[in-house]
């Protein structure tokens, strides 16, 4: 490949950047030092697209310490005879989709998350839009699994019970001249097989969008474009794949592998170690460091950041699609964000496109939100900056190739990579997890030394809590006559109630903090952002965990609500009196939860 390397160089030096360049089994890699992190990204860039596999970036950069993950309170520790025929490292919800396809297998499966719940990271930090495949690359892996997943997308959901709409997306021209893209457009819409694609005119657009900015001049719409809660999804997963026999692992954290030869043996995490007969890398935004323990680190992740802001449920009826006003002359890796209507009836303005060094910073900053407004809040001429109650940022797990890392491992016997999976990850999800599970049992039966049978038991539908939103008024009385619990209103912002936060609770998945059951109940994520119904909550999780109130966290670490009680009365609902007679009344309420549960 010496031409290969001849031209990563030739283009490092176009760039003036003096670092090495040389190769590792398929890979570049890239070493020296730079002075900024522009020059770091430049670098790989530079470096990808010249017939290697993928770029491995190792250079240093002035003022930038190595991030490492965020590791968890000391948990209990696995027994050291622990085994599993597949881990899966990496709760979001590649990785949990990921379980739950191999338990369609007659297998174990262990799925490992570092953080307290599922879905923390990326997969609760994007604008939940199933992606019609547009604006990927034709070929690519990413077009591949957008094509397949977007199609697989309506069944899934119906399986695991959660909510997927399809209100299609218009790209808005901002000039007359953009018209001249329509032949390329074509080109990309029949390379790529979107189906349905119209060209609306100013006036179509005007009709469907009568609050859309005056800015516009018509534009495609494509009716694959599809909405879905990202975090509802990716622990509808984790939820089915333990119903069908999975054990989830969360404050689980890999810290290296145990090799003998080219396989692992053991997944070393910090609560000990866990044998495996096939390991699956869905680590997100650290796949390549998880890669790296088996010495397979043949690519490099980048972290993306992008900031959101989301907007008041109230002004969700001005909107009935998805908005976007993309640059299409322009050579971005991002699709450039928009505003998006949200399944639960907000709206989602942005996100941004920043590459940053920390892999994990979620923190928000002003310009972030002024881009956010200048470029999208002006879609939708009836909105204002004061209907915007919380934003949010998120960091996309980008390889220097922009596209997917799916494959068995050319050096490891039994591991097998999902990485590099940024925007349509959601999207191409189910089909990506179909494949990964196809590889992982092919590599276990290899090394294993015996065949894989089918799961005759798996059942692929998720049996899901009650959606009281989705219930006619008749059919919530006869729901609250059974379990009045779901007739006494904790969130009054988004009218949850105590049955439907007690569900999730109490789910197959236990949630462990406030902004889980956020995630998940939606309760705190009105107007008042849980200004109101967190006192409740407190109260609610301390009575069925039977724990101080003290000890609830907002998000997992050290983010207690509570520090100790202000009166002289007992707040550990493990006490006699009040507290037993408040967990008498809740034994009660989830035996009639589990008829519901069970009833389907």
């Amino acid at each position: 490949m010496a031409e290969g390397l001849a031209a990563v160089r030739s283009a490092l030096m176009r760039k003036n950047l003096n670092v090495d360049a040389n190769e590792w089994r398929n890979s570049v890699a890239l070493t020296g030092h730079v002075s900024s992190w522009e020059q770091y990204m430049e670098a790989g860039y530079a470096a990808a697209g010249k017939g290697y596999e993928a770029v491995v970036n190792d250079l240093t950069v002035e003022g930038v310490v190595p991030f490492k993950p965020s590791m968890p309170e000391p948990q209990n520790p696995i027994d050291p005879d622990t085994y599993f025929d597949a881990v899966v490292i990496g709760g979001g919800v590649i990785g949990s989709a990921i379980a739950r396809e191999l338990t369609r297998w007659d297998i174990t499966v262990a799925l490992l998350e570092k953080e307290n719940d599922l879905a923390m990271q990326t997969s609760s930090r994007n604008d939940g839009m199933v992606h019609p495949p547009f604006a990927v690359t034709p070929g690519s892996k990413k077009a591949h699994y957008n094509q397949r997943g977007n199609k697989m997308f309506a069944q899934t959901a119906r399986e695991l019970g959660v909510s997927l709409e399809w209100p299609g997306m218009l790209m808005l021209f901002s000039n007359p001249w953009q018209r001249a893209f329509l032949p390329a457009i074509w080109q990309r819409i029949k390379q790529n097989e979107v189906c349905g694609v119209e060209f609306w005119n100013r006036q179509r657009v005007f009709k469907m969008e009568p609050n859309i900015t005056a800015d516009q001049h018509g534009g495609v719409f494509l009716p694959d474009s599809g909405i879905v809660s990202p975090y509802q999804l990716t622990v509808a997963f984790g939820e089915n794949a333990v119903q069908n026999g999975a054990t989830v692992l969360l404050n689980t954290v890999v810290t290296g592998f145990q090799m003998e030869h080219n396989r692992i043996t053991h997944v070393c995490t910090n609560r000990g170690l866990i044998q495996a007969g096939v390991v699956i890398n869905a680590a997100g935004v650290w796949s390549d460091v998880v890669a790296g323990y088996a010495n397979d680190r043949f690519f490099t992740i980048h972290g993306r950041k992008g900031t959101a802001a989301i907007l008041d449920r109230k002004v969700g009826h001005t909107q009935r699609t998805i908005l976007s006003q993309p640059r299409f002359a322009s050579h971005s890796h991002t699709k450039g964000g928009g505003l998006v209507p949200t399944i639960d009836g907000n709206l989602l303005l942005g996100p941004t496109a920043v590459e940053v060094p920390e892999r994990e910073d979620y923190s928000t900053n002003a310009s972030a939100l002024e881009f956010v407004f200048d470029h999208h809040l002006k879609l939708n001429k009836s909105l204002k900056r004061s209907d915007i109650i919380t934003y949010f940022s998120g960091v996309r797990a980008c390889t220097f190739e922009e596209d997917f890392v799916i494959k068995t491992s050319d050096y490891v016997a039994n591991l097998v990579h999902a990485a590099g999976i940024q925007s349509p990850g959601l999207a191409s999800s189910p089909a990506i997890a179909q494949d990964v599970a196809l590889l992982a049992v092919k590599a276990l039966a290899a090394v294993a030394g015996r065949a894989i049978q089918p799961n005759a038991a798996f059942d692929p539908c998720r049996k899901a809590p009650p959606d009281l939103r989705g219930m006619s008024l008749e059919e919530r009385a006869a729901l609250i006559r059974r379990n009045p619990s779901y007739g006494r209103i904790i969130c009054r912002c988004e009218c949850i109630s105590e049955g439907e936060i007690l569900n999730t609770i109490h789910s197959l998945v236990p949630v462990q903090s406030l902004d889980g059951i956020k995630r998940r109940a939606r309760a705190g994520m009105g107007r008042c952002q849980g200004g109101f119904c967190t006192p409740l909550l407190l109260e609610i999780m301390a009575r069925e965990q039977q724990i101080n109130i003290a000890e609830i966290c907002k998000s997992g670490g050290h983010s207690e609500i509570a520090l100790q009680p202000t009166k002289n009365a007992a707040v550990d609902c493990a006490s006699e009196g009040a507290g037993s007679a408040a967990l008498a009344l809740s034994a009660a309420n989830n035996s009639r939860r589990q008829e519901d549960y069970n009833a389907g």
